[in-house]
């Protein structure tokens, strides 16, 4: 009996001298004593980045793409670039939706964008380190944009059924009449995201837009969209008709000036067009489109957006106000 356990100590202590070298490079020791091959290092399952067009995640019809870099000059992936085509398409969807969306009680539409806050605090780990590595910022700061998306979300689902009263009501007129006035959503939005605020300055354009019954077509920021799909398939998850919001990631010199002249476009958010906005505006105005213009209460970075109080401010000018007469006791 001492003779076989020091023969099982024996055997040990050479499996561990020269087991570990061994096991690193080819692999273990199977019972016969022959080595066992190592299986192969597991390949990374790569994420690529499509367009979000009619609830689907499409490629660009164009088959091309763009890399997408860190803050400092890594790559982190490539990003579908729209074309004009895709533009189209994104409209057909966006127009296709309204009339859905629009019909919707105001209190199931604020159901809806709730979910999308629920569904993003569930991710807020992987939105927090999409920012850190797009931005080049603390942890900590990413943390604290996300948070706030996460609350720009519940704050427009709790105006859902609230804006109507604030914005409308009864007019007082001469006569035996009642008069009374209600905002409707104007229809097709196109908006042109934040380039460096690209979750929370996106979150704060998109979300008053649909919030109101509208539908929206999205150019993300060019040099960081890798945030704009993920809020994508956030809302692909969350309840969201599809086609209620399109994203389209690229070049918004190309496909900005298809948007703003499109006859389907009903209104125009250059928040992010930048030194484009004049251009676009002036397309806009061969269809009599509205434009909001970029301007304070909203810069173009993540910070700037933290400290704006988002009020009714982009709200309202999407909106269409009805004015309907009664005759009363007649």
């Amino acid at each position: 009996m001492a003779e076989r356990r020091g023969t099982k100590k024996s055997r040990k202590n050479t499996d561990t001298t020269g087991g570990a070298g061994a096991e690193g490079a080819d692999g273990g020791t199977a019972r016969d004593g022959t080595t066992e091959p190592r299986p192969p290092a597991r390949l990374a399952v790569r994420k690529t980045y499509k367009l979000y067009l009619g609830g689907a995640f499409p490629r660009s019809e164009s088959g091309r793409s763009y890399p997408v870099a860190s803050a400092d000059g890594t790559h982190l992936a490539n990003a579908s670039l729209a074309s004009r085509k895709d533009a189209r398409d994104a409209v057909t969807a966006a127009r296709k939706a309204f009339g859905g969306w629009s019909g919707r009680t105001a209190y199931n539409r604020g159901q809806i964008l709730y979910r999308v806050a629920e569904v993003m605090e569930g991710r807020r780990e992987q939105f927090a380190a999409q920012i850190a590595d797009a931005q080049g910022l603390p942890r900590a700061q990413a943390d604290r944009i996300v948070s706030a998306a996460v609350d720009r979300w519940v704050y427009y689902a709790g105006w859902t059924d609230k804006f109507a009263q604030v914005l409308g009501g009864a007019n007082p007129v001469s006569g035996p009449f009642y008069n009374h006035s209600a905002p409707e959503p104007t229809g097709v939005v196109a908006v042109f995201a934040p380039q460096d605020a690209p979750l929370l300055g996106l979150t704060s354009v998109i979300a008053p837009v649909i919030a109101t019954g509208n539908t929206a077509v999205v150019v993300t920021s060019e040099r960081a969209p890798l945030a704009a799909i993920d809020l994508a398939e956030v809302l692909a998850t969350s309840d969201l008709p599809g086609g209620v919001v399109n994203l389209l990631t690229g070049r918004a010199e190309e496909i900005g000036p298809h948007l703003a002249s499109h006859a389907d476009v009903n209104a125009l958010d250059l928040a992010g067009a930048g030194g484009l906005a004049v251009e676009f505006e002036r397309a806009a105005a061969t269809t009599l489109t509205r434009v909001l213009r970029p301007g304070p209460g909203g810069g173009d970075g993540e910070e700037a957006w933290l400290d704006t109080d988002p009020g009714t401010s982009r709200m309202t000018p999407f909106l269409e106000t009805k004015t309907v007469w009664h005759p009363v006791g007649v």
